[in-house]
């Protein structure tokens, strides 16, 4: 390929991370406010916060974002720039599984550990803050990396608001060289990259989380193999 459609590409990469990590902050903020609201001692909290998992899990990410960009303006009067719009459908579509992932984590904390901080007089927050929380996430880490990688590859769908990202470049440097083997497969390499510096910083940081909490893994110690006849046991 020609330098300015490398150029052409290089941008489309420098949106699709763009567009990754705003949809990705704006889903781990929502994770987080939902997942706990689905563990909140009212009912009504509870509701909501299920009510909200279920529309967005049971709608298509595609859908949301024809909504949010063309269906939005209709209804409210407003028009998001397609970079907001990509990072509103994708951060509220992938937030509602990300919220399934702090809900469970939560649910799996040992339930002494709650009882001990009533009796410690703490306040849910507290309890929240100081001892559910700081178990619960480094266990959230490797069901996070996952969805990660997912939004990654979602963001790809932008491309249906004619936003210059990866794919929506890919596909005009198709047209220019009516060759589509060549430029679909530097695609598929540069997705894979992305996705595996992602994994790469999240595994890190789920063993520094988990070494901060004393859950960090324990050295393999090497086995001796003790002769028989030795007499030991």
């Amino acid at each position: 390929m020609t330098s300015g459609l490398w150029e052409l590409v290089l941008r489309g990469v420098w949106v699709t991370v763009q567009l990754l990590v705003l949809s990705g902050l704006l889903a781990a903020a929502v994770s987080f406010v939902v997942g706990v609201a689905r563990t909140h001692r009212l009912r009504i909290v509870r509701f909501l916060a299920g009510f909200y998992t279920e529309v967005f899990r049971g709608t298509s990410a595609l859908v949301m974002i024809f909504w949010v960009f063309f269906v939005l303006p209709i209804a409210f009067g407003w028009q998001l720039v397609p970079l907001w719009a990509g990072t509103l459908a994708l951060g509220l579509t992938y937030g509602a599984y990300g919220s399934e992932i702090v809900r469970g984590a939560l649910v799996a904390v040992d339930p002494a550990q709650k009882e001990g901080g009533i009796a410690l007089s703490f306040t849910p927050w507290q309890r929240m803050r100081l001892i559910m929380l700081p178990q619960a996430v480094p266990e959230m880490i490797p069901p996070f990396s996952n969805l990660l990688v997912e939004l990654l590859k979602g963001t790809a769908l932008v491309s249906i608001m004619g936003m210059g990202d990866l794919a929506f470049s890919g596909n005009l440097v198709r047209l220019a060289l009516q060759e589509s083997a060549e430029i679909y497969t530097y695609i598929l390499l540069i997705y894979f990259l992305i996705a595996f510096l992602l994994t790469r910083v999240m595994r890190g940081l789920e063993k520094n989380l988990k070494a901060r909490v004393g859950k960090a893994p324990k050295k393999k110690t090497a086995a001796v193999r003790v002769p028989e006849g030795s007499g030991v046991s």
